[in-house]
């Protein structure tokens, strides 16, 4: 894991990797080359976890010194793909994940890329055909973003890196905005906060040809295909076989690191099931299972009592944090920073919290359950989407025993899961109108100024992002699972967990999102996934004599969630109030002032329910007030 970038035309400006020095404490590499179209500049920030040696030390070449590459990630099966180069005469110098990395790509050139299993966004640079190759892995776990002007193009892991590159401005991207404002939503598309600055998504390369001696924008290609695999119908043990067996091949490679590996824990399914596979495998002459996590004295979003009964099934050393709401504005300046873009809520701050704990007691690698919902169905806002296909097929009773158990289970109205259920099935057209109808009468117009009208005609986010990479519109659980993995949630939590953890200089790991096992997931039948009230119903029952009883069993779902309601109508409220003003002061004609204040005030004085939207207005504010941003 580590902190890189690349320039083709521009100055070269050592400054650029210096700016994410935090992605790599343990080493810093920089390199130029010249071309016909100009010059070419290659930075490396290190963060040493396999082969601790300075033999891995990038920009890393081949002994032909033909081949320069910078990488970010890791390469979890490189040591097979090691040894099936090596079997093919390939010899290495290394015993570095970065080598293997660079001798595939020289040896099968891009049919290298569907073979590696792991996290990755890398350039290499072919000094003597003048190409500047770059990739992202799967499904993004890594950043890579670009600007590509007359001047030159540049690519970095982060946004900071790019900005003030000649050609370019800190001017707001108002249909980003729109999105993230009215929806919650960011990274769905390869658009950026910032006009001008792209990101390569997930499962793209992009390939500069410099041989001709002039800068062209870069040629953006898929490599990795969107689209839900075929399995054969399978009944529901031999699924969770299958999963299990998976999931368990998954975390193993996840735990090849030459420094001690810990686990986020957050006490729901998918972190429980990590840490107790995590147990099972961990030597006895390790340093021992280390978890961390995030506690409250609140009830309503405190899990340690869940996160203590793991502790005591694996025998895993536990470290708690408390955090504290005080601490929230003064940290989130600096979590923007990191973070390069507004984030949604609060519970970016615990996870900040979170890593800025391992790094205290030594912890280098953190295995992390992101993934598992968007692969399995795990959001409960996915139940009016089952409910409609039962209706769809007429299977009525299963409809009614779902109401009944969300009812008694969930504490969902039986009158709300109905109404949900009416809009689920009512026509696109209707929808729409209904969503403007809502949002005008309950946030007092807030939104209705010039500059975000523009935009707000646009299709819906969710559309946004299945329009990017060439889907349909989700209509089933199958369709919904396959855009949320590789459009719209999971980018953007991908991006927030790697900003966090890089703040710390920890490599986070995501194990759920190997590709082996999210094929099969994707490809598994519904039945699999929402069954009555049970969501991540394969998961369940794939990890039931491993997980304690009342984790498997659980119905509830928050993740790293705050108690954000308590805290902003209670000891945040004065500065919820301030940073909405500061919003209003820094982005001036993007909101309705008079619509703004009246919505702040309605939800914390109880007369609104809670809404995140809150926060969004705040945190746009935050980022636009660190990073100089105006409106266009």
């Amino acid at each position: 894991m580590c902190g890189i970038f690349g320039s083709i035309g521009f100055p070269p400006d050592p400054r650029r990797i210096d700016i994410v020095a935090h992605r790599g404490p343990d080493g810093r590499g920089w390199q130029e080359f010249s071309s016909p179209a100009g010059p070419i500049a290659l930075g490396h920030r290190r963060l040493a976890i396999i082969d601790m040696s300075d033999n891995a030390l990038q920009p890393m070449a081949d002994p032909s010194q033909r081949y320069h590459l910078v990488f970010n990630g890791e390469i979890y099966n490189y040591i097979e793909l090691r040894d099936e180069l090596r079997e093919k005469g390939v010899v290495f110098h290394t015993a570095s994940d970065s080598e293997v990395l660079l001798r595939a790509h020289i040896y099968w050139g891009e049919s290298a890329l569907p073979k590696l299993r792991g996290m990755f966004a890398f350039i290499i640079w072919d000094d003597h055909a003048k190409t500047l190759f770059a990739a992202r892995d799967r499904y993004g776990i890594k950043p890579l973003y670009y600007v590509a002007n007359e001047q030159g193009s540049a690519f970095a892991s982060e946004i900071k890196q790019l900005l003030d590159l000649p050609g370019g401005a800190r001017s707001l991207n108002l249909a980003r905005a729109h999105d993230f404002l009215a929806n919650g939503i960011s990274d769905h598309t390869a658009e950026t906060f910032f006009e001008g600055v792209m990101q390569l998504r997930g499962g793209e390369s992009a390939l500069l040809d410099l041989s001709a001696g002039r800068i062209s924008a870069p040629v953006i290609k898929r490599w990795h295909a969107v689209a839900l695999p075929e399995i054969q119908p399978i009944s529901e043990r031999d699924a969770a076989d299958r999963f299990r067996a998976l999931l368990s091949d998954s975390v193993r490679l996840h735990l090849r690191a030459d420094v001690p590996v810990g686990s986020c824990l957050s006490g729901g399914l998918d972190s429980s099931s990590i840490v107790c596979l995590m147990a099972q495998m961990l030597s006895a002459e390790s340093a021992g299972l280390h978890t961390v996590s995030a506690c409250y004295a609140e009830k309503s979003v405190d899990e340690k009592p869940f996160m203590d009964a793991v502790v005591a099934k694996t025998g895993a050393q536990p470290h708690f944090i408390f955090p504290r709401a005080e601490d929230v504005f003064q940290r989130a300046s600096d979590i923007t920073w990191h973070q390069d873009e507004p984030f949604g809520s609060t519970s970016i701050f615990a996870q900040w919290c979170v890593f800025e704990e391992a790094r205290k007691v030594g912890i280098k690698v953190m295995l992390d359950g992101q993934g598992a919902d968007e692969i399995l169905a795990g959001y409960h806002s996915l139940f009016p989407v089952y409910l409609a296909e039962l209706a769809r097929s007429f299977r009525l009773r299963e409809l009614a025993l779902v109401v009944r158990d969300r009812n008694s289970l969930h504490g969902q109205s039986v009158l709300a899961q109905f109404a949900r259920l009416g809009f689920s099935l009512a026509p696109e057209s209707l929808k729409a109108g209904v969503r403007r109808t809502h949002r005008g009468r309950m946030q007092h117009g807030w939104m209705a100024t010039e500059a975000l009208s523009a935009v707000a005609s646009q299709p819906t986010a969710l559309q946004s992002a299945a329009d990017a990479l060439g889907l349909p519109a989700p209509t089933d659980i199958a369709s919904y699972c396959l855009v949320m993995a590789h459009a719209s949630n999971m980018p953007m939590l991908l991006h927030w967990e790697d900003r966090n953890s890089m703040a710390h200089g920890i490599e986070a790991r995501v194990p759920f999102l190997d590709p082996p096992l999210v094929d099969f997931a994707l490809g598994l039948g519904n039945q699999h996934k929402l069954v009555g009230a049970d969501t991540k119903r394969v998961l369940r029952r794939a990890m039931a004599d491993l997980l304690p009883q009342e984790v498997s069993e659980r119905r509830d779902k928050l993740g790293f969630a705050t108690p954000e309601e308590t805290w902003f109508r209670g000891p945040l409220r004065q500065l919820v109030i301030d940073g909405v003003e500061r919003t209003l002061r820094v982005l001036p004609g993007l909101l309705d002032p008079i619509g703004v204040r009246r919505l702040t005030l309605d939800i914390l004085d109880g007369r609104k329910a809670f809404d995140f939207a809150l926060w969004r207005i705040v945190s746009l504010g935050l980022w636009a007030e660190r990073f100089g941003v105006s409106v266009r």
